[in-house]
């Protein structure tokens, strides 16, 4: 069994069945969530006998780390699960903190035409311990603490529910990596039952929240997100209206711009027309779209990006332009993708 699978209650619940103490199980997530100790025999307050006993019957570590690739601002982890899949990981270096971007599936379901990661369909998800070790694995190797997470790698978060969840309680509890709840971010490509899910959990509706819409109209958002046949945009707009966020948060509403496909000025003001009622409810991210040599599209030049943003600002709607980082190792915004690399 992981242990980073274990909830502290759950742990403390594991160490009383073995006739321990449960204040052992808040020494042991101490040293793995506090310290960054992965070896049981490094764990010095607690006895031979339960560090050995912990060695025999538990483990921390449920990814093998491959390589890391580095791109300037950024860095690319390949990890592999103990069933032999690929998962990638991206530290970026921010101006003034460090960010880590997870994965939460191998592979995706979703089906964007624009992202390198649907091409390998949907293989599993990944268990909430996969996820906690993508951080863990990534710190152990960082001087500077890292202070936010994005699920924005490979997967839909909310298509994987339960495990991101788990994760995201260990990420934001005090006994766990002990995260600010506004430094975690869901991005997810608009799954509406698992969105309504998300508003009414105590937990995961105080967290960021960013959708991904990259049309403005629903027939041009089938032909690039195949989901929003039965994920519709009017559907969806309605469930963000209604997110229970306070006055002074917004949902990041994401817009991949793609050359000759929605990056038109009568794309914006179509965009504009969609979210002018909910301007002080949305802002939206414009990110030029991350080349891959698999997929047939092409990024805007910069000055259609900035007509885009031009005409949303016009409309009173907060609108900026992100430059995604780590495109040079593939490690962008919708490039990341397992079977990318063969090992041997």
């Amino acid at each position: 069994m992981y242990i980073t699978s274990l909830t502290l209650q759950e742990l403390r619940e594991e160490v009383r069945q073995i006739g321990w103490e449960p204040y052992r199980a808040d020494q042991i997530l101490n040293w793995i969530y506090k310290r960054f100790v992965f070896d049981f025999e490094q764990m010095t307050n607690l006895s031979k006998e339960q560090r050995a006993f912990l060695k025999d019957n538990y483990l921390i570590h449920s990814l093998d780390l491959l390589n890391v690739v580095e791109g300037g601002d950024s860095k690319k982890f390949l990890f592999r699960t103990k069933d032999g899949h690929i998962l990638e990981t991206v530290l970026i270096h921010e101006r003034d903190h460090l960010t880590i971007c997870v994965s939460s599936q191998i592979g995706c379901a979703v089906g964007c035409t624009f992202c390198a990661t649907a091409k390998d369909g949907l293989i599993r998800n990944l268990r909430a311990e996969e996820i906690i070790d993508q951080f863990l694995q990534v710190q152990s190797l960082t001087k500077e603490r890292i202070r936010n997470v994005v699920f924005m790698g490979m997967g839909e978060p909310l298509a994987n529910y339960e495990n991101v969840r788990k994760a995201v309680e260990i990420m934001v509890s005090p006994w766990g990596l002990d995260l600010s709840k506004r430094r975690v971010s869901i991005s997810t490509s608009g799954l509406i039952n698992q969105l309504k899910r998300m508003a009414q959990d105590k937990l995961m509706k105080e967290l960021n929240l960013a959708v991904s819409i990259n049309a403005p109209s629903q027939n041009l958002r089938e032909s690039l997100m195949p989901l929003s046949k039965t994920n519709t945009l009017e559907e969806l707009l309605e469930v963000l209206y209604g997110f229970p966020y306070p006055p002074d948060r917004r949902i990041m509403i994401e817009y991949v711009l793609i050359h000759g496909v929605n990056d038109t000025v009568d794309h914006a003001k179509e965009l504009a027309r969609l979210l002018k009622k909910g301007r002080k409810k949305f802002k939206v991210n414009l990110i030029p779209f991350n080349p891959d040599p698999e997929l047939p599209y092409r990024r805007p030049p910069m000055e259609n990006v900035y007509r885009f943003q031009k005409v949303l600002w016009e409309e009173g709607i907060s609108t900026f332009i992100r430059i995604s980082k780590g495109p040079e190792i593939f490690g962008a915004c919708g490039q990341l993708r397992s079977k990318r690399f063969v090992l041997r």
